[in-house]
């Protein structure tokens, strides 16, 4: 790549050609403000809070946008950038609920922040504002005009990240907002409540639909016996919350924290995934030696199932019919456990924390109860739980490593672990269908060409007992619609497919803490927090699904065997086209 030199505040740069000045102040330690700005997805120049001046140049110019070119002279700090971006800035703040005590991104708010360093005090801007709406129709995503700072950055990510486009510009001038079309509610619209949206907010203008009340709620009802399940890649990034490096493994901070706050039952969901694999597993064998319905497409995400349901109906015969994980340990609490531990399963309060704002929707869906019981009864994200910890005055970092419940159910294996990470569920799979069909006890279970973030689909053909198994793993709602495009097509031919609908997979999902679009520029959120997975699946004795000792347990005492009417009855459901 070409070089060019320039000098920026009196230092000087030397950078690849094709870099925008904002990334060549980088380079050298020297911050330009943005709010628009998210890398690769939204580089327009909108916020204007970026502007920097360029000798010879008459205007100042937004560095976000602003190419490099050799010989070229740059302030970022001089008083005419100061004034502009310190008024820009309040003018967008003379606009916006400064509500900021009880925002949901007190302190979490780039907005806020940049405010605090232009050192702001007051906003000299008064006026008209213009009219909120709050959409808090749905189970998963609150949408509050009042907070938005029309950068675009939500509306570019559901759009040309995960295609599908709900999210727009809608009226002129000084009316406009960020809605669906005709500004109807998201409930209403084709939305699959992914929460990529709130991840790429820089405000609160979108955020999860918080049930942390009604949880406090239960919890403080000794009638009711509550118990917690932790998905695998809440591990990942909880620490986050509390100061720790992207993708630091926080399992047994969590597990004490959560036995801290006052659950009856503290368990991991990876018990969940440990079933899911075994009921998967056996339901894709069944399709291949009795000619069933292939590829078998996994149905752990519940976004991906939206997106399916509403954009390619044609596949829903292809989805397994397993439920995904935590609702599939929702059931076995509300059976199994309840009939062990001898609770009528009324009184029993399923919580699941989740990296997923799909997943609250999903909780929801009028399938997923067995005898008029919902499998599970709240839904809390990561950053929900988060909130509960620093509520409860609990010191989060100081806490020892406690485990989970190991209470007739709760014993996991690394392969639970993985399905965090886009790829987790496929490798998972593979391990224990491996097994079954060599009749072995296989060594080699790494299947390292399902894992992985280079390329939003990967694909292989993998020798499992005898039989060539073609294999995908897509991961974001746009890979998705590309690679089934590529089947309907007859382009492509596969046995089993892994799709999750955040890029990633679940590590990223849209549950998970708050990281700036600053930070997004050094470090690959996805790559960094999957280690967290794959480094516990390293460490964990057994890392085969069906080597799990509660679950044999399970099977043998309970539900018979894999795919049989009683799993059938509690672990699997069905799915059903969607109108847009």
């Amino acid at each position: 790549m070409e070089k060019v030199n320039l000098t920026i505040n009196g230092i000087h740069v030397e950078v690849p050609s094709n870099y925008t000045v904002l990334q060549a102040a980088k380079e050298v330690g020297i911050d330009i403000p943005s709010l628009c700005y998210l890398k690769d997805i939204n580089e327009v120049g909108a916020c204007r809070v970026c502007v920097v001046e360029v000798e010879g140049g008459r205007n100042l110019q937004a560095s976000c946008v602003l190419p490099v070119r050799e010989g070229m002279v740059v302030k970022t700090n001089s008083k005419r950038v100061r004034n502009a971006v310190k008024t820009t800035t309040e003018l967008l703040l003379a606009n916006h609920n400064r509500e900021c005590l009880t925002c949901a991104r007190n302190k979490n708010c780039e907005l806020q922040t940049l405010a605090e360093e232009l050192g702001i005090d007051e906003v000299r801007f008064g006026g008209e504002v213009r009219e909120a709406t709050v959409d808090a129709k749905s189970h998963s995503i609150v949408r509050d005009s009042s907070k938005c700072i029309l950068c675009g950055r939500c509306v570019n990510t559901c759009k040309n990240v995960q295609k599908i486009g709900i999210l727009d510009f809608v009226n002129r001038g000084f009316e406009t907002q960020i809605a669906p079309a005709f500004e109807m509610s998201m409930d209403d619209s084709s939305c699959v409540y992914c929460g990529q949206c709130i991840v790429a907010c820089p405000v609160a203008a979108l955020r999860e639909k918080s049930d942390v009340e009604r949880v406090w709620d239960v919890l403080d009802n000794e009638d009711i016996h509550v118990v917690v399940q932790t998905a695998p890649a809440v591990r990942a990034a909880l620490g986050e919350e509390f100061g720790l490096p992207i993708g630091t493994r926080v399992t047994g901070k969590m597990a004490a924290a959560l036995r801290r706050i006052g659950f009856d039952r503290v368990f991991d969901t990876n018990f969940g995934a440990d079933l899911t694999i075994m009921e998967e597993g056996h339901e894709l064998l069944g399709r291949i030696q009795n000619g069933g319905k292939l590829p078998m497409i996994t149905s752990c995400s519940p976004g991906w199932i939206r997106y399916c349901e509403y954009n390619y109906p044609e596949f829903i015969d292809n989805l397994s019919s397993c439920k995904s994980p935590h609702q599939m340990f929702g059931a076995i609490v509300k059976s199994y456990y309840a009939e062990q531990k001898g609770i009528d399963p009324k009184n029993i309060f399923v919580v699941s924390i989740m990296p997923c704002t799909s997943k609250k929707t999903e909780a929801a869906r009028d399938e997923m109860n067995v005898n008029g019981l919902r499998d599970v009864d709240a839904v809390l994200t990561t950053r929900e739980l988060g909130k509960m910890i620093r509520e409860a005055r609990i010191k989060f970092n100081q806490l020892p490593d406690e485990d989970f419940d190991y209470d007739v159910i709760g014993e996991y294996t690394g392969a639970g672990v993985i399905f965090g990470a886009t790829g987790g569920v496929m490798e998972a799979a593979l391990r224990t269908v491996a097994d079954v069909l060599s009749k072995d006890d296989l060594k080699d279970i790494e299947y390292k060409a399902v894992r992985g973030i280079e390329e939003d689909i990967k694909e292989a053909t993998v020798s499992v007992g005898g039989l060539d198994v073609n294999v995908a793993v897509a991961h974001g709602t746009a890979a998705a619609g590309k690679l089934l495009d590529m089947i309907k097509a007859g382009e492509k031919d596969y046995h089993f497919i892994e799709i999750m609908g955040c890029s990633g997979g679940c590590v990223t999902g849209g549950g998970q803490p708050h990281v700036t679009a600053k930070d997004l520029m050094d470090i690959d959120v996805r790559a960094e927090r999957a280690k967290a997975l794959y480094q516990e699946d390293e460490i964990k004795e057994v890392r085969k699904s069906h080597e799990n000792e509660m679950i044999k347990k399970l099977y043998a005492d309970f539900l018979g065997e894999p795919n049989s009417h009683k799993a059938h009855e509690l672990l699997h459901t069905h799915y059903t086209k969607r109108e847009i």
